[in-house]
């Protein structure tokens, strides 16, 4: 055991590649042999991902040392070069032809999103127009979410509670994109783009695409970048003004 810690310790990443592969091939086993397809072996996948993470602490599973490796493989460097590599197959002619459509789609999920999340925020008890405003925020990503409050002076927990409604969006799309994919035409980089604005989570639709099929990335990946520039944008000034005059 101690020669097998040794080499577990010293191939962190390659072991993590080992463990994923392991879980990538019993889910899409599952898929095919009991569940029958009627849920894609990646969503499995995600799933099994998700509950490994509560074993850990601040880094998931990472934080056990025989899995030190996945804090490599699966952090930000590692993430943000797969969504960069798929791009180098993203037709410019294809965004373009989508412009209008696109634009139309970030708008109205930002603004969707955003009066969602304040509706829950009422439901849930908070009435001050700060709070609202943040809590709407996070709905729309988890990074505005904490942009949006700290320009607004918000309380750490309500800034917290706005980054925990943009975690389980994300949550939500990575799990959900490849599920309903076939059912709303999400197989092509028109729907894809329009897709990425409407649902604004880079890490969401980045993650629920490449599920779907690894080529739409680039295009969803696109739209929901700009939905959380429009997102920091709008939330702490045209939105908070909106609400200050509503609720103030």
């Amino acid at each position: 055991m101690e020669i097998i810690e040794k080499l577990v310790d010293k191939n962190g990443l390659i072991f993590a590649f080992l463990v994923v592969g392991l879980i990538m091939w019993a889910s899409y086993w599952v898929s095919k042999n009991i569940l029958r397809k009627k849920i894609p072996g990646v969503a499995i996948a995600i799933i099994v991902g998700l509950m490994l993470a509560f074993f850990g602490d601040k880094k998931g599973i990472a934080d056990i040392s025989l899995f030190s490796g996945m804090a490599l493989l699966g952090g930000s460097m590692l993430r943000d070069f797969t969504v960069v590599s798929t791009a180098m197959g993203a037709d410019l002619n294809k965004i373009k032809q989508a412009g209008l459509a696109g634009t139309v789609g970030l708008f109205v999920g930002v603004i969707f999103s955003f009066f969602l999340g304040v509706i829950l925020a009422s439901i849930l008890g908070y009435t001050d127009v700060v709070s609202l405003t943040t809590i709407g925020a996070g709905a729309c990503t988890y990074i505005v979410g904490p942009v949006t409050g700290s320009a607004l002076g918000a309380s750490s927990d309500i800034i917290a509670i706005s980054i925990a409604t943009g975690v389980v969006k994300v949550i939500v799309t990575t799990i959900g994109t490849p599920i309903i994919a076939k059912k709303i035409g999400l197989d092509n980089p028109h729907s894809a783009v329009v897709f990425g604005g409407l649902m604004g989570t880079t890490s969401g639709v980045a993650a629920g695409l490449a599920a779907t099929d690894p080529k739409l990335v680039p295009y969803g990946a696109l739209t929901a970048t700009f939905s959380t520039g429009l997102g920091c944008l709008l939330c702490p000034s045209i939105f908070y003004f909106l609400l200050n005059a509503v609720f103030g």
